[in-house]
Order: structure tokens, then sequence, then C-alpha cells
């Protein structure tokens, strides 16, 4: 089964800007919410220190994930996005 995985690490100062702006996180989570209620991202992890998230998409390719991701409200703020194609084993 056909995975993309996706590693998002914030920048310092996005972080700062994200704490001070209470609207960001709900925006953030909407969008999170929507796209498991259609099932297209099967899991979400946080880092404990906040500053890396793990996204798990599937039935969608690379391209559409990258779009995805973009309209993050946090996109901006991420310094670091690695996107990996995988085959799920089991």
């Amino acid at each position: 089964m056909h995975r993309i995985l996706v590693l998002i690490t914030l920048s310092d100062s996005g972080i700062e800007i994200i704490k001070s702006n209470h609207e960001l996180p709900e925006k953030e989570m909407e969008l999170i919410n929507q796209w498991k209620k259609e099932s297209i991202l099967e899991n979400f992890f946080i880092s404990v220190s906040k500053k890396s998230a793990v996204l798990i998409f599937k039935d969608i390719d690379e391209p559409n994930s990258k779009k995805l991701i973009e309209s993050l409200p946090y996109f901006p703020f991420m310094s670091k996005i690695e996107y990996h194609d995988l085959n799920k084993q089991f």
C-alpha cells in the first residue's frame, strides 16, 4: 500500500510567531482534521518539543501531498520538509 511520509521541522523564529498567534494553530488543525475526515491523512505525530511533525498520507501522490503541505498556515514557518515515497508492508 502506497504512502507518503512527510517530515516537517519548524524554524525557531517560526515557533515564536506561532505561539504569539492563537489563530494559526486553530487553522492548522482544521486542515489536519479535514484531511483525516477525507481519509487521506493516515497518521499525524507532533514531537514533544512541538518543533517537528510527521504526517503519513495515503491514497494521494507526492505532488498532491506537497500541495497540501503548502496550503498549511504553518508552511511559511517550516525550515525543513522531507517527502518519502513508501510502500506499507503490514
